[in-house]
């Protein structure tokens, strides 16, 4: 009769050799909802030039009240900055080599093109969203008149400061954007006043909001060294003479609007090679579209990276 010292299984280590192992397509951390690109209004720019005409002086236009004596009516016309802003549109672009001995031999279950590319695509759209909030020329921060600056009293957002925020972008504000810590630090700061913020749902995510205005997340706006932070305020949409976005339709190898992946061919060191390119700005088309809270304090810097 056999003993359990001498019963013998196969161990783990062997076993594994002959199963399948279950893998998922590779992860990014690095992606985020962006938010700001889905929230913006867009405009296709088909000539690469986007022209923000605007009335030189709205103070000359004349009008009066209805009188019978129409001798007294005023005569008026409307004129135009001979001089008007012209936004071009951006290019963020990379190329993707890939070894065809790689494409050839590990693409199953994943294939290794779609994931080069997919992985690729999702850091160009990253850098779209900084860029429309940072770029130098036409980003976001950049752009604020300097009238539509708000400073926060010392220490962290409080309602008293999105308030006044508000009340410089008044007419139909949509929502603001701020990094992820400012809101929470915002949040913090009313549930001690007991005003807790409410919620609201967008594309299935939960937002803090306040007076009826959500607070979306993006950690494209930095926090400094200081560990300070701005919050914005936008009005959007051209109807509304808000920020717009703007892109290049009818790219070739467009994969999504302003953003393509052409196929540059293969080398003699066999690598294939695939230029990906993405055409984007942002205009701000009045100036009281866009507003900012400045130095947010939400604490140290080194605690975020």
């Amino acid at each position: 009769m056999a003993t359990n010292e001498n019963r013998r299984a196969v161990g783990d280590a062997a076993a594994r050799q002959l199963a399948n192992t279950t893998k998922t397509a590779p992860q990014l951390s690095a992606i985020t909802p962006r938010w700001l690109v889905q929230l913006l209004s867009w405009v296709p720019v088909e000539s690469g030039t986007y022209r923000v005409n605007k009335v030189k002086n709205d103070a000359d236009i004349e009008v009066v009240c209805g009188s019978r004596d129409e001798r007294r009516l005023p005569d008026t016309y409307v004129d135009y900055e001979e001089k008007p802003r012209e936004y071009t549109l951006s290019a963020i672009s990379t190329v993707v080599d890939v070894h065809t001995r790689v494409s050839d031999l590990y693409s199953h279950p994943h294939d290794q093109i779609r994931e080069q590319l997919r992985l690729t695509v999702e850091k160009v759209k990253e850098r779209q969203e900084s860029e429309l909030i940072n770029n130098a020329d036409y980003g976001l921060l950049r752009n604020v008149d300097p009238s539509f600056k708000v400073s926060t009293r010392k220490g962290p957002p409080t309602p008293d400061d999105l308030d006044e925020l508000i009340a410089k972008v008044w007419k139909e504000p949509a929502f603001f954007l701020a990094h992820p810590t400012a809101i929470a630090a915002f949040g913090r700061e009313c549930t001690r006043r007991g005003v807790p913020p409410p919620t609201t749902t967008m594309f299935g995510s939960s937002f803090l909001t306040w007076r009826g205005l959500p607070l979306v997340p993006s950690d494209k706006l930095g926090i400094d060294a200081t560990g300070k932070t701005n919050i914005l305020l936008l009005r959007t949409g051209e109807k509304k003479q808000g920020v717009v976005g703007l892109f290049q339709p009818g790219l070739p190898g467009e994969q999504t609007p302003g953003l393509s992946v052409r196929f540059m061919g293969i080398d003699r060191n066999s690598l294939a090679s695939y230029l990906i390119s993405l055409y984007c700005s942002a205009a701000v088309l009045t100036e009281d579209a866009l507003g900012v809270l400045e130095n947010v304090e939400v604490g140290n810097y080194y605690d975020y990276k």
